[in-house]
């Protein structure tokens, strides 16, 4: 029959999997580093794949294809839960790409971790920007940090002096094709955020992290304090 179905092309697919944990029918799979649509039956033609790729890789279509198969669906996963079940896995997608929220407890006086220590601040799994979802309980009155992924090897305070206390995404402009404006909007104009702290490396191609969070909080529509700290390569902050 012919009906409407996503296409994937392959060309401008980057691996990220966003598109197979984002479908509920289980019909993409991640076959050699690449998106590819395995189960065409599974395929419901309403695209929840669509808005997560980052790439633009993925693309509706009117041709030749089986039929839905909800039964199908319903089996499969059925059957995957079962697993689940067996291996004490949690439910649905990656798991290292899995949504989790940390308590950190606050220590005081003799408790208090030294400056510098060892101690983790953050507050979230995951970290990148691309694999953070735009809605979660974790954004409820929070301060967020934006920053460069070599901003916490330069600088050997990230965790208490920046991180503490704030919801942390991560992002590399010259080595992610995408462009975060659109992302970040999202959580920003969804959520109820309180500050922004952006921190970048003096590095010229930080600026379009920078750039790109500038852009978010002015597409939000919202008046929320935000500050930007930059690092120089040999880990001193430099404004």
């Amino acid at each position: 029959m012919i009906r409407k179905i996503i296409h994937i092309d392959e060309e401008k697919c980057n691996g990220c999997g966003l598109c197979a944990h984002a479908c509920h029918e289980g019909a993409i799979d991640m076959v050699d580093g690449k998106a590819k649509l395995v189960r065409e039956n599974f395929c419901d033609g309403f695209g929840d794949c669509l808005p997560e790729c980052p790439t633009g890789a993925i693309t509706f279509e009117e041709r030749e294809a089986p039929a839905y198969d909800e039964n199908a669906v319903k089996e499969s996963k059925k059957k995957k839960e079962e697993e689940r079940k067996m291996e004490n896995r949690p439910a649905g997608g990656c798991p290292g790409s899995r949504f989790m929220q940390f308590e950190r407890k606050e220590e005081t006086g003799a408790a208090a971790p030294a400056k510098g220590s060892a101690v983790s601040r953050l507050l979230q799994w995951p970290v990148q920007i691309r694999l953070m979802p735009v809605k979660a309980p974790v954004y409820d009155g929070a301060k967020l940090l934006i920053a460069a992924d070599c901003t916490a090897y330069a600088y050997a305070g990230m965790h208490e002096d920046f991180m503490k206390g704030k919801v942390t995404v991560i992002g590399c402009p010259k080595l992610d094709p995408v462009d975060y404006s659109e992302k970040l909007t999202q959580i920003i104009a969804q959520n109820d955020i309180k500050s922004v702290t952006i921190v970048r490396m003096e590095v010229p191609c930080c600026g379009g992290l920078q750039k790109a969070a500038e852009t978010a909080l002015k597409n939000s529509g919202k008046f929320i304090p935000w500050q930007v700290v930059t690092i120089s390569r040999n880990g001193e902050i430099l404004d």
